[in-house]
């Protein structure tokens, strides 16, 4: 199966660059939202990142300024935006970038199964919860993957492809394929908790944070530690306020919940208290670092 048009239901922090590389992969795309005001802002975050990409291209030498400029109107020329579910009925994947909370995905794939064409194979870019519960309302369990990609999509080389039991051999094919068409790599995996990448970042990151608690380092030396000893780009405490504090929480709660006697899930009581006082990291200016938009303060 040739993937050629795919629906993006959440044009937010990933849901943007999911569409901007799909459409770059040369895909027709549409971009869902809930309101107009959300759909505008992700077009714009698009509009942007094209205007940079033609930018460094020209700087590169790869293209003239009017080569440039047409590649990236041939881009945006192949999205679009909309507010109704329906116009999802003929795509041939649709990829689910929405807020990280299963109650809401679990109605939204129930919805998409009953929506689009019987070949419609549909995808979530969860980090962390069952492809295999979603799949399960969907009714359509053979037709449907993880594309888990990495935040900035338009910069991060991988993508995680995930099949359940039930996913079929041309379902993952497909899937796979579209993730090399965006510019990535992909690689396979069972659906378990976080996949592979999560499964242990997410954990370093927490056995960081105890060490701070436990006044074993300061923060400065903990994250100094995994660059200059692992090298590493950045830290793990300055990471997972990159990430952010309340996602990450969100991530390790779930986990713990359905795998209690996981030793590795474990969550660090001076996270929940920076969660609490709304010190969330990157996003709200202040976590375990004060930041002035993307760099610390």
């Amino acid at each position: 199966m040739v993937i050629k048009k795919v629906g993006v239901i959440g044009c937010g922090l990933m849901g943007h660059g999911i569409v901007q590389v799909a459409a770059q992969g040369g895909a027709t795309v549409i971009a869902l939202e809930s309101e107009q005001r959300f759909l505008d802002s992700g077009l714009a975050r698009i509009d942007k990142s094209l205007a940079k990409l033609a930018e460094k291209e020209v700087e590169k030498g790869k293209a003239t300024l009017e080569q440039a400029k047409a590649n990236a109107s041939a881009v945006r020329g192949r999205i679009s935006g909309t507010l109704d579910k329906k116009a999802l009925a003929d795509c041939d994947l649709v990829v689910e970038a929405i807020v990280e909370d299963l109650g809401v995905k679990l109605a939204l794939f129930k919805e998409l199964g009953a929506i689009c064409k019987k070949e419609t194979i549909l995808a979530s870019n969860t980090s962390s919860f069952s492809i295999s519960e979603m799949a399960a309302v969907s009714g359509r369990a053979d037709r449907m993957v993880g594309l888990h990609f990495f935040n900035p999509v338009q910069l991060m080389k991988l993508v995680e492809v995930v099949r359940t039991p039930q996913t079929s051999d041309e379902t993952f094919a497909a899937a796979r394929a579209f993730g090399e068409s965006c510019g990535k790599t992909p690689v396979a995996c069972k659906d378990t908790p976080g996949f592979v990448v999560n499964r242990l970042l997410v954990p370093y990151m927490s056995q960081a944070l105890m060490m701070l608690e436990r006044g074993d380092a300061t923060k400065e030396d903990i994250d100094a530690a995994m660059q200059l000893g692992c090298g590493y780009p950045m830290g793990p405490i300055t990471l997972t306020d990159y990430v952010g504090l309340d996602t990450t929480l969100a991530i390790i709660e779930g986990w713990v919940k359905r795998f209690p006697k996981e030793p590795a899930f474990a969550i660090p009581e001076m996270l929940r208290k920076k969660v609490k006082e709304g010190k969330l990291g990157r996003k709200s200016g202040e976590g375990f670092y004060k930041w002035e938009g993307d760099k610390k303060a």
